[in-house]
């Protein structure tokens, strides 16, 4: 069988443009949550959020007449192809896989708000072209020369996990020497609005497994990887970052908002990815949880991993307690983070864990960033209506 390879990384998170930055960020474990200027947020029981800095969105070498969304993931996706030293000729070959929910959101949101303000047509009107999600992958294919297959995977906060999951598919099944995949979203007013709605935010920055976490903090991103087959890789010269070697998928279709009380669908992404991975469960050092820093997700997530892996055997940590939940993106985004803790041998910490909640039987690594002799990383990505997935990566 075909063994995939990452050859090459890209993101724009809420600490700037650039994996390196992105790294820098992690290892210092500096929160990146703080009160949202995108948005008017008066009146809401949460007023923070992760959100990419102005000059780094100026600075990105895309049209701001182009969706946010679509700006952030053609930067991303510029340094994953870049990073992968890929030419014309490579990119005419790959499929690419994006992984989307909000689309073009904050602009249609605007173009809406205008018109019902005025009563008025409003020029914004163009904004709808890049509403839906799938338009991404039109303006990413189009503007960086990917010739191959374009899917887009809407899988709620799963979907960047999906899309390197059904990518690397792509890959070992021969379809395509290599791939593009990763996630995108952009913070918007439905989605800021949506969770406030339900009480899912703390009004301070989240606080993943600390025993009184009040919620999470949303965030926005674009995180990107190129998955490549290890030969094609190896004989054209270029670099290997990790070995993705198993994935996971699983829906248990529980409730529309709530896992499943007892982890089951968490806990079978888990196993399908050691399956498919032909790893033990003991050779897992490291665990990038979900960790949304709600109560419920939380004592479920780590029920199923303490199921699968064991109860306080390996360290896991939540780098959305640093740069929040960035909901499509978070997948990929973790999946990113998983692999550069693999390069370093540094484990990203849990920020603002102040007291392990007593039901969370695991080491979160709190607040300081911990060297360790990782060879296997789990990242774990899990979404409204039960949609989970797991990616294992090798050093």
């Amino acid at each position: 069988m075909t063994r995939v390879v990452v050859s090459g990384l890209g993101v724009v998170s809420p600490y700037g443009a650039g994996t390196k930055t992105f790294w820098a960020g992690l290892a210092a474990g500096a929160c990146a949550i703080r009160p949202v200027t995108l948005l008017d947020t008066e009146g809401f029981r949460s007023r923070v959020a992760a959100e990419v800095p102005v000059d780094a969105m100026a600075g990105l070498g895309v049209s701001p007449r182009r969706a946010r969304a679509d700006r952030l993931g053609l930067a991303a996706a510029r340094e994953a192809l870049a990073d992968a030293g890929l030419s014309a000729a490579d990119r005419a070959e790959a499929a690419l896989v994006i992984g989307a929910v909000g689309g073009g959101m904050l602009e249609g949101e605007a173009w809406y708000w205008e018109e019902t303000r005025t009563g008025r047509p409003s020029p914004r009107i163009k904004a709808l072209r890049s509403i839906l999600p799938y338009t991404h992958a039109e303006t990413l294919g189009w503007r960086l020369g990917i010739g191959g297959p374009k899917e887009t995977v809407v899988m709620a906060c799963a979907s960047g996990a999906a899309s390197i999951a059904l990518a690397a598919d792509l890959v070992r099944e021969g379809v395509v020497p290599l791939a593009l995949a990763g996630g995108v979203d952009a913070l918007t007013r439905i989605c800021f609005m949506g969770f406030n709605a339900l009480k899912l935010l703390d009004p301070e920055p989240c606080r993943p497994f600390d025993r009184d976490r009040k919620g999470m903090s949303i965030g926005e991103a674009a995180a990107f990887v190129v998955l490549e087959d290890a030969e094609r890789c190896r004989a054209r010269g270029a670099r290997d970052f990790a070995k993705l070697l198993g994935a996971g998928i699983s829906t248990d279709a529980h409730h529309v908002t709530s896992p499943h009380p007892e982890g089951e669908g968490m806990a079978r992404a888990m196993t399908l990815a050691l399956a498919d991975a032909r790893l033990d469960a003991r050779a897992v050092d490291y665990v990038n949880a979900h960790g949304t820093g709600t109560l419920q997700n939380d004592r479920t997530e780590a029920l199923a991993i303490a199921r699968v892996l064991g109860a306080e055997r390996v360290p896991i940590s939540s780098t959305k307690s640093l740069v929040g939940h960035t909901m499509a993106a978070a997948g990929s985004l973790e999946a990113v983070a998983s692999i550069l803790a693999l390069q370093h041998a540094l484990i990203p910490p849990t920020a603002n864990l102040v007291e392990v909640d007593p039901e969370i039987p695991f080491d979160c690594v709190p607040n300081i960033a911990r060297p360790a002799p990782i060879e296997i990383a789990l990242s774990n990505s899990f979404g409204f209506g039960g949609q989970n997935v797991s990616l294992i990566f090798g050093r």
